[in-house]
């Protein structure tokens, strides 16, 4: 039911000051073609159209002044009859937004409530999807007053059950209490899933305890991946996932046992698309609490058919494979139904088992070393977990064994088989084994100067604790490498090598002396190696101040890590904070402004803090830091060091440095600074407050890699354990 002719949409486009907004590519000069093609007859220049706004007024959820001059014109589009719900998905897409640039928080909703008496009539279109995105739409123009009376009027007359779901949500979105009350009518069985779906997310919403009537109804609409498929709430399109994570939000004990229940029942469900829904949702469960995955294992192995000795469902295993990766030891239990499948076909390469037998590695490690033994060169995956390269700096897990290790000898014999990271992880497993794998010293020596940047750690590693002879043995072999001209990152590791080796540091000055001369990544490499050397490395002094950065070189984040990385050798060599504090000022102003900057700028609030009381002329600029949780350990372990203790507020800064693990910004980093702050000297509440941080069932470490979110959220607990523990020692 058009509002408006289309004929008169776009009356005054030519009016608007186009040039002088902005949308994310730029000034908007080119709007009024993409509003004439989007109003026009041409369905595929329409389509074009359509996609170019979004990339340009919506582009990623961001919205722009050019946003706020669209906002009549489309609006009068979608009035007109004319792709009216694609128009209104626009629409509604730009007033929910909350990432505002370079324009008024709020004010691209505001233009979207400013067309809704133009809007509502939509409400009653003929067509079911106008309806449906019309009720969205209006809703998140925020406008209550004119909207909840549509939106109830539409409630009564609604027949569809899409819509009247989608109404639903429109009503809870504006009144939570009023929608709530509205979805208590419509929880039975009986009622259409989509609106029982809905209901179920409205009483969520308002805070409504969750019930046994809530429980059963959700149960009952599963499978519900199908009914949001053509969702207007992407965030809700797994909805089993977001009511459990809707519930594990709540925080409270009660909230979680009925998550982990209505996980438990759907993973037992007769019906493959119900298990499959629910692993996925325990998936999630246990990436966001450190009780979910003891809870939920049990129901886990049975939805695949692992239970009392069952043979499991081969797809369904692979499908929970990477959880149990992330798991480790906390699935032990899995072991048994995992190591049929990780052993199998061991004389040809099987992905399936490669799969199962990473997991297996991770999960009971003394169970995999005889089946990846049987299989080495075959399954690279399972070697990648074995060697830590799936979860970078937890180490090697897979304890040494006799035959795994004949098994890397014959690998390293055939050095033309070895394929993508093989040297790596065959090394890796070597140098974590120690003098244990010393016998492969030999089959490394004659692959060295194939692989140096692999091997030549491995070597000096292994080297360090056999007889001199071997130890010789093994230097002579590395010097080649490590003097190697014009060098290289093989020649530098080399060199790094053969100085933890034999002391000798001639050949890595001169590899460092080159890597001065090159780019910031190899410049802040070099310099970082030139700090741990100290005052041994006094003649690459004059190379690190020339490879400072000028006023000439552009200023981006390599750039100034290199900087960074050049201050803290400059310390470290030659003692010379002056330099040190000069090119870290010159940092930190650089980057205050930068919101990509966060690590930088820790990395040289870490550097700060090196140069002492020197220091002291940078405790501005950290002391800035401390409005950024991201920033805040790095900028707090600074100040303890540079800044006059009698100016120091303790417990303020312990108190930021909680917020920012609180917050998942730097939860790592807040532990260093608690124990440099001395845990035992902090307030109550704030050892209260490490305490819920260690003994909550919330994961704190909530982002990052997805394979070590939860590993690094133990490490997190147990460390947080022990500092607690020896504050209470030293109470004690």
């Amino acid at each position: 039911m058009p509002t408006m002719e289309i004929a008169h949409a776009l009356d005054g486009l030519d009016d608007r000051p186009w040039s002088a907004v902005s949308h994310a590519y730029g000034a908007a000069d080119g709007l009024p073609d993409l509003l004439r093609a989007l109003a026009g007859p041409d369905d595929d220049a329409a389509d074009e159209a359509l996609s170019e706004l979004y990339g340009c007024v919506l582009h990623q959820g961001t919205v722009y002044a050019a946003t706020v001059e669209t906002v009549p014109f489309l609006a009068r589009i979608a009035a007109a009859g004319h792709r009216t719900a694609d128009v209104l998905a626009l629409l509604g897409g730009m007033a929910e937004s909350e990432d505002d640039h370079a324009v008024a928080p709020g004010a691209v909703r505001e233009a979207v409530a400013r067309q809704v008496p133009l809007l509502l009539p939509l409400l009653d279109a003929d067509e079911r999807d106008v309806r449906r995105w019309a009720a969205w739409a209006v809703a998140h123009s925020r406008a209550s007053a004119l909207v909840l009376p549509a939106l109830r009027a539409r409630w009564e007359r609604e027949h569809d059950p899409a819509v009247r779901a989608e109404v639903l949500t429109a009503i809870a979105r504006l009144d939570p209490a009023l929608g709530a009350e509205t979805a208590a009518g419509v929880l039975d069985v009986g009622r259409p899933a989509e609106l029982r779906l809905a209901a179920v997310f409205a009483a969520l919403d308002a805070g409504v305890p969750w019930s046994g009537a809530h429980h059963t109804v959700m149960l009952s609409v599963l499978p519900a991946d199908p009914l949001m498929s053509a969702g207007t709430q992407p965030e809700r399109g797994e909805p089993l996932c977001a009511v459990v994570e809707a519930l594990l939000g709540r925080g409270g004990e009660a909230e979680r046992e009925a998550a982990f229940a209505l996980l438990d029942e759907a993973l037992r469900d007769v019906r493959e698309e119900v298990r499959s829904e629910a692993r996925w949702a325990a998936d999630r469960a246990c990436m966001l609490s450190r009780s979910a995955p003891r809870r939920l294992l049990p129901g886990l192995l049975a939805s695949v058919g692992a239970g009392a000795g069952g043979t499991p469902d081969e797809r369904g295993l692979l499908g929970l494979a990477s959880l149990f990766e992330r798991l480790g030891p906390a699935a032990a239990q899995a072991a048994p139904a995992l190591a049929p499948l990780a052993g199998r076909n061991p004389d040809r390469k099987d992905d399936h088992a490669d799969r199962v037998l990473a997991a297996l590695v991770l999960v009971a490690p003394a169970d995999a070393v005889p089946l990846l033994a049987r299989a080495l060169g075959r399954r690279p995956r399972a070697l990648n977990a074995a060697a830590g390269l799936h979860a970078p700096g937890d180490g090697v897990v897979l304890p040494y064994d006799d035959g795994l290790l004949d098994a890397v000898r014959r690998r390293l014999r055939c050095p033309d088989d070895l394929v993508g990271n093989e040297p790596w992880q065959l090394t890796r497993l070597l140098t974590a084994w120690g003098v244990r794998s010393a016998a492969a010293l030999p089959e490394l020596r004659a692959v060295l100067t194939r692989f140096p940047t692999q091997v030549a750690p491995a070597v000096a590693a292994i080297a360090a604790v056999r007889p001199p002879g071997e130890r010789a043995a093994a230097a002579e072999a590395l010097r080649p490498v490590a003097e190697a001209e014009p060098g290289g990152d093989g020649a530098l590791i080399a060199a790094k090598a053969l100085h933890a080796l034999t002391g000798d540091d001639g050949p890595l000055l001169r590899c460092l002396a080159r890597r001065l001369s090159e780019g910031p990544r190899e410049v802040a490499e070099a310099a970082s190696a030139a700090a741990e050397l100290g005052p041994r490395a006094v003649p690459l002094a004059p190379a690190l101040r020339a490879a400072l950065s000028g006023p000439d070189d552009p200023l981006i984040h390599p750039v100034l890590d290199a900087d960074t990385a050049i201050a803290g050798a400059l310390c470290a060599v030659e003692g010379d904070t002056a330099t040190a504090v000069a090119v870290l000022d010159s940092v930190l102003a650089r980057t205050a402004d930068d919101p990509w900057a966060c690590w930088t700028a820790g990395r040289a609030a870490r550097a700060a803090a090196r140069t002492g009381p020197a220091g002291r002329p940078l405790t501005a600029r950290l002391e800035a830091l401390l409005t950024d949780p991201g920033r805040t350990p790095a900028a707090v372990l600074a100040l303890c060091a540079v800044a006059d203790p009698a100016t120091l507020d303790r417990p303020a800064l312990a108190s930021a440095v909680l917020e920012a693990a609180e917050q998942d910004a730097d939860p790592t980093g807040a532990l260093d600074v608690l124990e440099v702050m001395g845990i035992g000297a902090l307030p109550a509440d704030c050892l209260r407050r490490l305490e819920r941080l260690a003994e909550g069932d919330a994961r704190i470490v909530r982002s990052g890699l997805e394979n070590r979110i939860i590993r690094q959220d133990e490490a997190f607990r147990l460390r947080a354990r022990a500092l607690l523990a020896s504050a209470g020692a030293g109470q004690g």
